[in-house]
């Protein structure tokens, strides 16, 4: 439910992100970008055009220390008309343009995820692979441009003194979950299509090495042009550089209009975005979908597309105040708030559970039975030790050094923070809340109540009766084992020591197991 709860969040204010990329992917079908000159009704006197700074310093040094790009007055000036907003709290009218492409992602995402996996699934083979082409087009691109080697020389420079800001390790981290997925529940649900045999050991070096070498790869890209952007405009790198929006939807969008043929390079980068996007859009959508028709089969599962639309409509609702003329400033609480110290709790909390309440001989027990082999000594220390450890200790310095949120030169009210403190921490109580449920649906003193709410199920096992097989063949109906005794006797009546005859069972279960390792 935690999950569930981040990744509806994540949802709305992503599939924002992609209407931006729409609405600029159809501002460069156009022989001259409108992002490129001064002098559009959106633009003010600060505006100073690139080649007119180019052709100054041909000469004499143009002073841009109170200057404005053309690009970063059309992002927020005409695309987010920010200037209509004084804050959060004053979210102006809706942006209609905007509104439009929040419903076109929408529209996109809903006929994609229609079918479920087999046809997001067919859908992806696309949107995985393509943008690889792309990427190699602006990297090639990019490494052929006057003065790359000064942004490629910038990326591949580390800054050791930055190690100390926590801010650097939380955004590694969350880069990392929303990379790979981890905690959003993408791969739990992806993985619940595979066959029971699949080999995940395999899969899981594949997809870390791929998602290490992309945004390698990726880093290329981007620096390369921004050193060819610093080389044009007579400016460090650093100062080129931005972080969040800003580098897809300001400096990037700059970038293009210094190249030649800048509409066909800008509408290749958008396109590249979108299809990355819809991606992850395709795996929080089937996240929530799955999770909740799986909980409610008989009800949801003969009408899942019905169901999928009733979401995809509740979301779209939702993210209309994104729409807004403050819509940006949501859009950052959202983004800072949603899967911040809230993605991390669930997770710390889902290593926590599965290695010491489920117990990690039972978790190698289970890959042992689906693999073939069991994990090594490295994955071990990993889910015991090393990854609820590292997140923890991620997870209290973050708290100690707490920033508070801002946009540029915006700080957000008192109110906003502790708005988005609630949402991380709502997602958090769904876990004691769970907690509390399966406690008070056991019987008898509260620490038996306990002891029986962190114990498997008697019908625990593979959903497949071919695949119950070792510890689980006594979970089958035709078992002579005491669980299936045990179920029946609890559900007609008739038993006298639950308890204890649970704790002898798993007892020697445990017993089994040390002696076949043995």
């Amino acid at each position: 439910m935690g999950t569930i709860l981040i990744v509806s969040l994540v949802a709305i204010y992503y599939n924002m992100i992609i209407a931006y990329v729409l609405f600029y992917l159809f501002a460069s079908l156009t022989s001259d970008l409108p992002w490129q000159h001064c002098g559009n009704w959106w633009n003010t006197d600060l505006c100073l055009d690139h080649h007119v700074i180019k052709a100054g310093n041909a000469t004499f040094p143009v002073n841009t220390s109170n200057t404005v790009s053309p690009s970063e007055e059309y992002w927020s000036r005409y695309v987010l008309h920010i200037q209509g907003s004084s804050g959060i709290g004053d979210p102006g009218r809706i942006r209609w343009n905007l509104c439009l492409c929040l419903l076109l992602s929408w529209t996109i995402v809903y006929l994609c995820i229609l079918k479920g996996v087999k046809s997001s699934g067919k859908v992806v083979y696309f949107t995985a692979t393509f943008p690889y082409l792309i990427l190699v087009m602006l990297l090639i691109r990019g490494v052929t441009l006057e003065g790359a080697w000064k942004g490629i020389r910038f990326y591949l420079t580390p800054q050791f003194d930055h190690l100390l800001s926590s801010k650097v390790w939380i955004e590694a981290a969350l880069q990392i979950f929303y990379s790979l997925g981890v905690g959003f529940g993408g791969l739990l649900t992806f993985a619940s299509y595979n066959t029971f045999h699949q080999n995940i050991y395999r899969d899981t070096f594949i997809v870390t090495l791929g998602n290490a070498i992309t945004s390698i790869l990726a880093g290329f890209a981007i620096f390369s042009v921004l050193g060819y952007m610093s080389q044009e405009l007579g400016v460090p790198v650093n100062q080129v550089a931005k972080a969040g929006p800003g580098l897809a939807f300001v400096v990037y969008p700059q970038a293009m209009t210094m190249l030649p043929l800048s509409p066909f390079w800008s509408f290749l980068f958008f396109f590249m975005l979108l299809t990355l996007g819809l991606d992850s859009q395709f795996a929080f959508m089937e996240t929530i979908v799955t999770a909740v028709t799986d909980e409610f089969p008989y009800y949801l599962r003969p009408k899942k597309a019905s169901f999928s639309a009733v979401i995809c409509i509740a979301l779209f609702l939702m993210g209309l105040i994104l729409t807004t003329e403050g819509g940006m400033y949501w859009l950052v609480l959202l983004d800072d708030y949603s899967a911040g110290f809230g993605l991390m709790v669930v997770v710390i909390a889902t290593c926590l559970v599965v290695t010491r309440v489920y117990g990690i001989k039972r978790f190698c027990r289970d890959i042992h039975m689906m693999l073939g082999f069991k994990p090594g000594p490295y994955f071990r220390a990993c889910w015991m030790v090393l990854s609820p450890a590292t997140m923890m200790a991620l997870l209290v310095y973050n708290i100690i050094k707490y920033q508070p949120s801002e946009y540029g030169a915006y700080r957000f009210p008192a109110w906003a923070e502790a708005l988005g403190i609630l949402m991380g921490l709502f997602s958090c109580l769904m876990i004691p809340a769970g907690m509390l449920v399966a406690v008070l649906r056991e019987e008898g003193t509260l620490w038996e109540r306990f002891q029986q709410a962190s114990r498997p199920a008697m019908d625990w096992g593979p959903s497949l009766e071919e695949n119950r097989t070792g510890a689980y063949v006594a979970s089958l109906a035709g078992s002579q084992s005491p669980k299936p005794l045990m179920v029946h006797m609890r559900k007609y009546g008739g038993i006298t020591s639950y308890e204890n005859t649970a704790v002898e069972v798993d007892r020697e279960i445990e017993e089994e197991e040390e002696e076949s390792m043995m």
